[in-house]
């Protein structure tokens, strides 16, 4: 039996954010992180993102929207969606075990809250003074390949597990896709 729960998630997944949001107000319940590129394992899946058909574009914002305003999460539809996300995943990956979630709580809100353009540099250099992080360091840390592999494993893992989007939960080795799914990753968790 799992002690914890399996959070696969991108920034670029407005869904991955609002399970984000509800993930923070779960108190004694371990969360794993795993960072993948969305992209990425959608190719490996060989699926069209939503993004990418304009009839499930249009449904996507407006549940997002609703599931948002239902669950009382700020949020806001980034008028730059979709961006590539690859920099800050891997970002995340580069920057101290202490200050990943920081780090994605500040790029998430940015992205999903704020509606803030990351693909632009200045926007992008904001954050990482916000959070103190060495921009040089940062922009030569994300280049590192071992930090392009670690992305990579984590995407490649997923799909080997037949993780298909973001977010995702895995409990006991059973996939719970979509933050609709929450509940019944605790219920797993939780034995009931």
């Amino acid at each position: 039996m799992s002690s914890h729960i399996d959070f696969y998630f991108d920034i670029i997944s407005p869904y991955a954010y609002i399970a984000h949001k509800k993930i923070q107000k779960i108190k004694d319940i371990k969360f794993i992180y795993k960072p993948i590129l969305l992209g990425g394992l959608h190719n490996l899946a060989e699926i069209t993102a939503p993004a990418f058909n304009k009839y499930k574009m249009k449904n996507m914002q407006n549940d997002c929207e609703l599931v948002s305003k239902k669950n009382q999460i700020d949020f806001t539809w980034n008028l730059k969606f979709p961006i590539n996300s690859l920099n800050i995943m891997r970002g995340y990956l580069y920057v101290d075990k202490n200050k990943q979630e920081n780090y994605i709580n500040t790029f998430f809100k940015a992205y999903w809250d704020d509606n803030l353009d990351l693909s632009n540099e200045g926007e992008f250099s904001k954050l990482l003074k916000k959070l103190e992080i060495n921009q040089e360091q940062f922009a030569d840390g994300i280049k590192n390949q071992t930090i392009k592999d670690e992305l990579k494993k984590f995407t490649n893992d997923a799909f080997k597990k037949e993780v298909f989007g973001a977010p995702t939960f895995i409990v006991n080795n059973k996939i719970f896709w979509g933050q609709d799914r929450l509940e019944y990753a605790l219920e797993e968790l939780n034995g009931y």
